[in-house]
């Protein structure tokens, strides 16, 4: 490509990576881990090979403490910077949030939208929510990326999706469906022995809580690391996570 495309949210330049393709060549996705979005030209997403999604999940994990930016209420295509239209796409796995160029250039897509489309992840348990809300104030919907306080809703109240979570088991399942051999049985032998998502939760965002005083030289006035009832979980980077141990285990 000529020139790097700026992100459809932030309008910053987008990084460009290359994956692998089943298709031939080579794919360069465009990708704004600030805004957690990447950026598909026409059928991009229906190409990636294992191994590219492998390579993703790799990238995700090295950027997941990266300082997020929401997502504008108007975005433009990154082609014809005609404006991008918002809609819903339905799979097995559950409803994701995409945003489309109606010339057909392409779409948007935030990383949690492309893992649902992939059937990565598995809609959370009344236990695991009930379990969770005695840990976190609130988590991030996987759908749509609002702040979702689990506590008292038991749907994302923004877009009314399922509360759901990326799942290695999951992961594995679904690359099942289109992995070579070699790579299925290296998966099916990584499985990930079952985590307590509430702690990962707790975990990650005290890291990341760290991170953010370090950057900004000074502490927070009212949290301390303790306060768990503060914390906004990330139910994708645990996720992104959590897979990532897996592959690098198989």
């Amino acid at each position: 490509m000529s020139s790097v495309p700026s992100c459809p949210s932030c309008r910053q330049p987008m990084e460009v990576h290359r994956f692998a393709s089943h298709a031939g060549p080579e794919l360069e996705l465009d990708i704004c881990f600030a805004c957690q979005g990447m950026w598909f030209d026409r059928h991009e997403n229906l190409k990636l090979a294992p191994a590219a999604v492998v390579g993703l999940f790799k990238l995700l994990h090295e950027h997941r403490e990266d300082q997020h930016l929401p997502l504008a209420t108007s975005m433009a295509c990154p082609r014809c910077v005609t404006p991008l239209q918002k809609g819903f796409d339905v799979v097995r796995s559950g409803r994701y949030m995409i945003y489309r160029c109606g010339r057909q250039h392409g779409r948007f897509s935030t990383f949690s939208s492309f893992m649902t489309e992939k059937g990565f992840v598995r809609h959370m348990t009344r236990p695991e929510i009930d379990d969770m809300a005695k840990r976190v104030g609130a988590i991030y919907c996987t759908s749509c990326g609002a702040p979702v306080d689990i506590r008292k809703d038991h749907a994302c109240p923004y877009c009314r999706a399922a509360f759901s979570l990326i799942d290695p088991q999951a992961v594995a399942r679904a690359m099942e469906g289109y992995a070579e051999a070699g790579a299925r049985a290296k998966l099916q032998a990584a499985q990930a022995a079952p985590v307590d998502i509430g702690d990962a939760l707790v975990a990650l965002e005290r890291d990341r809580t760290r991170a953010e005083r370090e950057r900004q030289k000074k502490a927070f006035t009212s949290t301390s690391d303790d306060d768990d009832s503060s914390i906004t979980g990330d139910l994708l980077a645990v996720g992104v996570g959590l897979v990532w141990a897996m592959l690098k285990a198989s």
